[in-house]
């Protein structure tokens, strides 16, 4: 018996460059009909169209609405360490994708800010479990490389927010020292 030999199919994926060109060619209720379908196929290009359609313009709304939810999400956090550490990483899901949505380092930076300021309020102070102890850390590092590509009026204004949430962690935590996370 001989083996059935199968063809490769391949769509030819294009670049953004390319699919700009050929939108402009294209009328306004082909452009909505496209969209529509876009947004059928999965849940977080529907909720990329929806920011960019009724949140887009009111950045600063957004963000509090945000900061909001995820601070709820924090005072509902679960005693056990193990599901404490599992929804923090839910929690950080979510601001990533709203990161992403926004595109905006001042708006990323204010998120992971607000996920510092309540993983010092609600997080258990008493252990050290590790993986706790990474998930601040890392964010940490995260805020600090987003600082250094703002401009230096901003750095400066970050700057001060970062020493201030790396003081209130030193007093809250025996396992954190401020300046292993200095700028």
């Amino acid at each position: 018996m001989l083996p059935i030999i199968f063809a490769k199919m391949s769509i030819k994926a294009y670049g953004l460059a390319d699919i700009k060109k050929e939108l402009q060619f294209h009328d306004k209720s082909y452009l909505v009909e496209l969209c529509l379908r876009l947004g059928r196929y999965k849940k977080e290009n529907k909720e990329l169209l929806a920011y960019l359609l009724f949140d887009a313009d009111n950045e600063r709304g957004f963000i509090d609405n945000v900061v909001a939810e995820t601070g709820f999400m924090f005072s509902q956090l679960p005693s056990n360490n193990y599901q404490m550490a599992k929804s923090m990483r839910k929690i950080l899901r979510l601001l990533s994708k709203y990161i992403k949505f926004m595109g905006s380092k001042e708006a990323e930076i204010e998120f992971l800010l607000s996920f510092c300021r309540n993983y010092i309020e609600y997080a258990d102070r008493r252990g050290s479990y590790k993986p706790m102890r990474l998930i601040f850390t890392r964010q940490l590092e995260k805020i600090v490389k987003a600082i250094a590509k703002l401009h230096e009026d901003l750095q400066f204004d970050y700057t001060q927010e970062y020493d201030a949430i790396l003081n209130q962690a030193q007093e809250q935590f025996r396992w954190f020292y401020k300046d292993d996370h200095v700028l």
